[in-house]
């Protein structure tokens, strides 16, 4: 889906819809009261208080690359078929079986696909893991979490701060943060969406760095994007250098077809220029398309790593002390 453009402001749309919200707000309370399985080893949760892309998947991939031992990573595997609990094989899974994002969770770290976390844990303890790390999922109660981050888009902060469906909250703020041992800014606070954070949950700032080896700086690119906020990866390309001729979006978890190919290739044909997307659109284009395409990567860079680091450890030390 694509976010309705009304969530990002307060406008009569939303006004009209808050009262829904108190119904969210009821359901998302009662379902995160619920007892989850505990998995006996550490569980870390990159997560976020609404609905759409915030980077929680960039998140999981740099916690899953710390942590020692075995690290899985566990996720619902959204827009794929398989209800799991599967490990993903990346030379037999497609995005139809476990989407997109466990395919690229899965260029990191063994992933399972779970729409039970719990079962979805319980094989992972199985196959030997260590550690587990969940993308997405914080208001789901199934798996007992050792330690939740909040995960908060510096571009698009919280929307208008209204819960669904008059707004992008899946529950309240305060509720959120009250479960994380922290929240993680990723890239600069464009909407002062740090003053809306309880004071006592401390921030940790981080940005996103872009990387395309395939391409020099110059080259006349395409892009194209299915993601929750394509703005994002335009705006990457250009940091690059890249000429961008033109853009095309799509909505988040798009699944490409033989008639977006065709689109695609003739836009680009005729603007002489080469056809960049995203890593996460990239593991689920079609032969043709992805024939034709580069795409671009992207990590975390933290503006205070050590702290990170210090954070991380500290969980797992506690857990191997008591």
């Amino acid at each position: 889906m694509r976010a309705p453009d009304f969530w990002a402001r307060d406008g009569l749309a939303a006004q009209l819809l808050a009262p829904f919200g108190g119904i969210t707000r009821r359901l998302t309370a009662r379902r995160v009261a619920r007892r989850g399985f505990d998995a006996g080893i550490p569980v870390f949760c990159a997560g976020n208080a609404s609905v759409g892309g915030a980077g929680k998947t960039i998140l999981a991939r740099d916690i899953l690359a710390r942590l020692p031992g075995k690290p899985f990573a566990l996720t619902r595997g959204y827009g794929g078929k398989m209800s799991g609990p599967v490990l993903v094989d990346l030379t037999c899974h497609g995005p139809a079986e476990v989407g997109d994002e466990a395919l690229l969770l899965a260029t990191t770290a063994p992933t399972i696909v779970a729409h039970d976390r719990a079962a979805g844990a319980r094989l992972a303890r199985e196959l030997g893991a260590t550690a587990i790390v969940m993308d997405d999922g914080l208001q789901n109660p199934s798996l007992v979490k050792t330690a939740s981050f909040l995960v908060v888009d510096g571009g698009y902060g919280f929307g208008n701060g209204r819960l669904l469906p008059a707004g992008p909250l899946r529950e309240p703020l305060a509720a959120a943060a009250a479960r994380c041992m922290a929240a993680v800014m990723i890239g600069a606070d464009e909407v002062g969406a740090r003053r809306q954070l309880p004071e006592y949950l401390p921030v940790l700032q981080a940005q996103i760095i872009p990387a395309c080896p395939d391409l020099p700086s110059g080259t006349r690119v395409f892009a194209f994007a299915g993601i929750g906020r394509p703005e994002k990866f335009f705006a990457s390309a250009m940091q690059l250098g890249m000429e961008m001729t033109g853009a095309m979006k799509f909505p988040d978890h798009h699944v490409y077809t033989a008639a977006d190919e065709a689109k695609l290739h003739a836009a680009a044909q005729g603007q002489q220029a080469q056809l960049l997307t995203t890593e996460k659109d990239f593991v689920k284009l079609p032969p043709g398309l992805k024939a034709q395409t580069k795409w671009l990567s992207v990590h975390l860079a933290w503006d205070d790593e050590p702290a990170f680091e210090t954070l991380l450890r500290g969980v797992t030390a506690r857990l191997s002390e008591s």
